[in-house]
């Protein structure tokens, strides 16, 4: 599945970027001590009834809510220490499939302070409905 927007396949692409937050995240003994800064993105193929030629309902009950999506992935960070960003990455998606709409949740987890001279370093994954 492409995490294209494809009004033939009937899907539009949502997406959250750049939500950066504290994580107790890591396996390193100053990582256990302390949070530490994570950035977390999102990109969720949804179904998109109106495709392809339509415009749909403009109401809010037909799309997904940003604000959930968020409030998810801020609460999944802080249910306590987590070793590695990949399970971090999955709890994110596996909470963003709740939502019946969403085939498919893209997560990329970065922590941006492991490395002074290294831009970010991370994990993408995906997950899909069955």
């Amino acid at each position: 599945m492409s995490f294209a927007p494809n009004a033939e396949a009937g899907l539009r692409l949502v997406f959250l970027r750049g939500l950066e937050m504290q994580a107790r995240l890591g396996v390193h003994p100053h990582e256990k001590a302390a949070p530490q800064r994570v950035v977390v993105h999102v990109e969720l193929a949804v179904d998109d009834d109106s495709a392809p030629d339509g415009v749909g309902e403009d109401d809010l009950r037909r799309v997904v809510d940003y604000g959930k999506v968020v409030r998810a992935a801020r609460a999944t960070a802080a249910e306590g220490h987590t070793l590695l960003v990949e399970t971090l990455a999955e709890r994110i998606a596996v909470a963003a499939l709740q939502d019946s709409r969403v085939r498919c949740a893209r997560v990329t987890v970065e922590k941006p302070d492991a490395y002074a001279d290294v831009a970010a370093v991370g994990v993408t994954i995906e997950r899909r409905r069955r």
